[in-house]
């Protein structure tokens, strides 16, 4: 990242053009993509989800500010990127969760998930997932407690019911999950507004489609694979497409440019990772969704793979030659 924040570098693998693009503008186009789901969001959950996407904003936020205070740097909260972190936790919440829970995880994305690692482009994690993974380790029931959308009744996400073994005639229909007419995290339901948002984010040429495509991908093949073999059929892999996080994770989350790979090969190498973890923590953990985890512990070993991946220097010889 060079030192003037409006000169944004964008982190790829060589060679290496500046496009005249910024930290500031960039935030404002993820925010763009992020309204459809923010408006299916308010839609479905109402007053509720206002009440912890403020919150999470708002906490992500100040808790930037201060942090960047106290350890005396460049207070960067105009660019935007604690305002795209706070909604995007608050789109991995469901709308039960206690409001002061959500600025806990708010603080956690922000201080431990970002600021702790040096700020923006040095993290190492997804700050977002950070402090989902803390609120869901801390207060499991109230992270897991789901509310059907428009009439508030408890309810079961669409995956937890599969996990239960409810049989496919009694589950959320495709055209539901289609449009999020189906209990679960705020920005998680509308399969829709993520996708037309991931279209705009891949228009804008701020993610690259590797990412998205083989992480979907993967995750198609093996639950088709599943789907055959229990003969469930086609039904199967589509209903784990538009369920859970999976397209907020794999659109939003999965291609956050500092904590994936910078390397094409290294891109579909991680989307692959993420989509086959994702499948085995569904279909063999204990917890129905697999999202969070699979990309954070890809995460975790993204300077591996962009070593493995990194392209000759032209004019390079190997070492063994």
């Amino acid at each position: 990242m060079m030192n003037n924040r409006e000169n944004l570098l964008i982190v790829s693998s060589s060679p290496h053009l500046h496009n005249g693009n910024s930290v500031a503008k960039a935030m404002r186009d993820v925010l763009i993509a992020l309204i459809p789901a923010l408006i299916a969001s308010l839609y479905f959950f109402g007053w509720a989800a206002a009440k912890v996407i403020i919150t999470c904003i708002l906490a992500a936020v100040l808790s930037e500010a201060v942090a960047q205070k106290i350890m005396k740097r460049e207070v960067t909260i105009d660019d935007g990127s604690a305002v795209v972190t706070g909604l995007l936790l608050a789109f991995c919440l469901p709308s039960t969760l206690p409001l002061w829970m959500a600025a806990i995880g708010a603080v956690v994305a922000i201080i431990i998930g970002k600021q702790m690692f040096g700020g923006l482009g040095n993290n190492i994690f997804n700050p977002a997932l950070i402090g989902r993974a803390v609120l869901l380790a801390s207060w499991p029931v109230a992270m897991t407690s789901w509310v059907a959308p428009l009439d508030g009744v408890t309810t079961a996400t669409p995956l937890g019911m599969l996990k239960q073994g409810v049989i496919a005639e009694q589950l959320p229909s495709l055209w539901n999950l289609f449009i999020g007419n189906v209990g679960g995290s705020l920005g998680e339901t509308s399969a829709v507004a993520l996708i037309l948002g991931g279209i705009y984010l891949l228009y804008k040429g701020h993610i690259d489609w590797r990412i998205p495509f083989s992480y979907l991908g993967t995750v198609f093949v093996f639950t088709l694979i599943v789907g055959f073999v229990i003969g469930e059929g086609l039904w199967y892999p589509l209903f784990h497409l538009l369920s859970g996080g999976l397209l907020l994770g794999a659109f939003f989350m999965a291609t956050d440019w500092v904590t994936s790979p910078i390397t094409k090969k290294g891109k579909i190498i991680f989307g692959i990772g993420c989509g086959l973890l994702t499948v085995i923590i569904r279909l063999m953990g204990g917890y129905p969704e697999g999202v969070c985890y699979s990309i954070l512990l890809m995460n975790m070993i993204t300077p591996l793979i962009d070593r493995y991946t990194k392209a000759r220097v032209f004019g390079g010889v190997s070492k063994h030659a």
